[in-house]
């Protein structure tokens, strides 16, 4: 491809709100282009990216006798009410009506379109299993699209589906994709962790995350310095430093002034106390009902943790208002001791342990609880692991220190049972006759994301470092004097003879200045530069150039094309 003739225009500024450094860059290198707010138009050299890795993710999907097909973007509600998610999956989903009055979404994923194709097609175990993949375009109603294309209102994804007799056949399916989805990440040479996830609004008992580790990342992971174990902090537990008994003796409750301390650090400094041993006491609606959930005051509450423990029970935080209004409390004196029948309460397992006394508050405008002790002075049998894991603490399998990183989700992997099948009534008739639900599996990938995640971690100050497995073009070719005759020849005779090797190249043939064609080139990431400039006018040598680590060689031009294969064999 000749750059005077390619649909492109590279950028000195970019807007404003341009934080992460891929969506910088991908806009300066003219990739793309904003149309609104999460909404993105792919410009050609974006576009042979994004078919680069769309081969990388088909091939893998194939070696693992995965069969594509391309489901309806446009989905009725029907489907998603019998799943039971028109409501539950909230606000992201895409709703409108047609002209029938007839409720729509587009596709944020596929899982009830699936479920009801495989259900009218597939009615025996003989057929089992069934994986099936596609690469789609998809539509999520982010409240705050950010960072370029890694959150994003319309993206495109790979998502993949798979239907089995029983949940050890399921299983197969589940850890052939999950090492298809590592081969994938490898071969764009990524450095990632795959780790333990929550499964969402999608569902399903186990998943994992290939978050791909970057500082600009979105996400936060534990890790182990020893074994294998990751997690990202929303499924992370750990071990950690227990609290022991004061005493063997219980000494008295007793209630203290706190005035003007209302937040677990100020009540810490008046007293002069740990913030571990003062009870951290939350107000949430659980169901409709008030539940306190207490925790110790050094640590976070984990939401999803909590709304996992309560089996995916309707949570919502009560505001100040509602807490004085409908139960008489103050924010900033809440606590378990002689609360309210009307209200529940919920406890994290670190605070559950006997003869350890902590500080409360005593429901009563500027006033503690001291000497405030589990069973004695409040109880409750709901216990769960509710707090956010930290780095420093320790690994719940093996006992060594967790390290924290941050990363961005390439991919996502989930085993989601019956989930599906069960309220769409998906069933199946298995060897011994007897109908079964099926139990299915579902995997995605981001495939647009991905464009944005490799080059969060292939970069540099003078612009994106494309790995050859999916760089746009593989070698661009820059006459430093278009107008030389003998520059001009040498470069279209190298120009032909990479493309019959079946090597993709750009030949920079416009009238402009070295500089500014070194500075393009560097900004498109192109992984091997080859100039015909002052050495060939000296020396009759061209210069071969590698981007990733600025390595560079002269060569005869006719042996330019041979060095070029054998290099970008070498290369990532």
């Amino acid at each position: 491809m000749k750059l005077s003739k390619l649909f492109f225009k590279t950028l000195k500024e970019v807007p404003g709100d341009a934080e992460a450094i891929s969506h910088v860059l991908l806009l300066r290198a003219g990739y793309i282009r904003r149309l609104s707010s999460g909404i993105y138009t792919y410009l050609p050299l974006a576009k042979r990216v994004l078919l680069k890795i769309e081969n990388i993710v088909r091939e893998e999907m194939i070696n693992i006798n995965s069969q594509e097909l391309l489901l309806p973007a446009l989905q009725p509600r029907e489907i998603w009410e019998i799943s039971g998610r028109w409501k539950k999956y909230g606000l992201e989903l895409m709703r409108f009506k047609d002209r029938h009055d007839k409720d729509y979404a587009l596709g944020p994923t596929h899982e009830e379109v699936i479920t009801d194709l495989i259900n009218r097609e597939v009615n025996s175990y003989k057929q089992l299993p069934i994986s099936v993949f596609q690469i789609q375009t998809k539509f999520r109603d982010e409240i705050r699209p950010r960072f370029g294309l890694m959150r994003t209102r319309e993206f495109i994804m790979k998502d993949a589906y798979s239907f089995h007799r029983n949940e050890e056949d399921l299983d197969k399916t589940y850890w052939d994709m999950f090492h298809a989805y590592e081969k994938i990440l490898t071969r764009m040479g990524l450095n990632f962790k795959s780790v333990e996830a929550d499964s969402g609004a999608i569902g399903g008992s186990v998943s994992h995350e290939f978050m791909v580790l970057t500082p600009f990342g979105e996400d936060k992971i534990l890790y182990c310095s020893s074994c294998s174990y990751a997690a990202n902090l929303e499924k992370a537990t750990s071990t950690y430093e227990p609290f022991y008994p004061n005493s063997s003796e219980l000494s008295d409750i007793d209630i203290i002034p706190t005035p003007n301390a209302r937040t677990v650090n100020e009540v810490s400094e008046y007293i002069g106390v740990d913030q571990k041993y003062i009870l951290k006491s939350l107000m949430y609606r659980v169901d409709g009902k008030p539940t306190m959930i207490v925790i110790a005051g050094d640590d976070e509450l984990n939401e999803v943790k909590l709304k996992n423990a309560l089996s995916g029970k309707e949570l919502s935080m009560m505001t100040p208002e509602e807490i004085k209004q409908e139960l008489n409390l103050n924010v900033g004196s809440i606590g378990p001791v002689k609360i309210n029948n009307n209200i529940d309460l919920i406890c994290d397992k670190r605070i559950c342990v006997e003869n350890v006394a902590f500080y409360a508050g005593a429901n009563k405008e500027g006033y503690h609880y001291k000497n405030v002790y589990f069973k004695r002075d409040f109880y409750t049998d709901k216990i769960f692991d509710l707090r956010i894991s930290k780095a420093g603490e320790f690994c719940s399998r093996c006992g060594s220190r967790l390290l924290e990183s941050t990363g961005s989700e390439a991919g996502h992997v989930f085993k989601l049972g019956t989930k599906y099948s069960e309220p769409m009534k998906a069933y199946f008739k298995d060897e011994d006759g007897k109908e079964k639900p099926f139990e299915m599996g579902c995997y995605g990938i981001g495939i647009s994301r991905l464009l944005a995640i490799v080059v969060e971690q292939h970069h540099d100050e003078f612009g994106i470092i494309w790995p050859n497995s999916i760089s746009p073009y593989q070698v661009i070719i820059i006459p430093t004097n278009i107008n030389d005759k003998n520059q001009l020849t040498t470069s279209e005779m190298i120009f032909y003879e990479l493309k019959e090797r079946g090597i993709s190249v750009l030949f920079d043939d416009r009238d402009e200045r070295a500089g500014v064609k070194f500075k393009d080139a560097d900004l498109l990431g192109i992984p091997i530069k080859i100039i015909i400039g002052s050495h060939f006018s000296k020396s009759g040598l061209v210069e071969i150039k590698v981007r990733r680590d600025g390595s560079s060689n002269l060569v005869p031009p006719d042996e330019a094309s041979v060095y070029v294969s054998l290099k970008l064999r070498q290369i990532i």
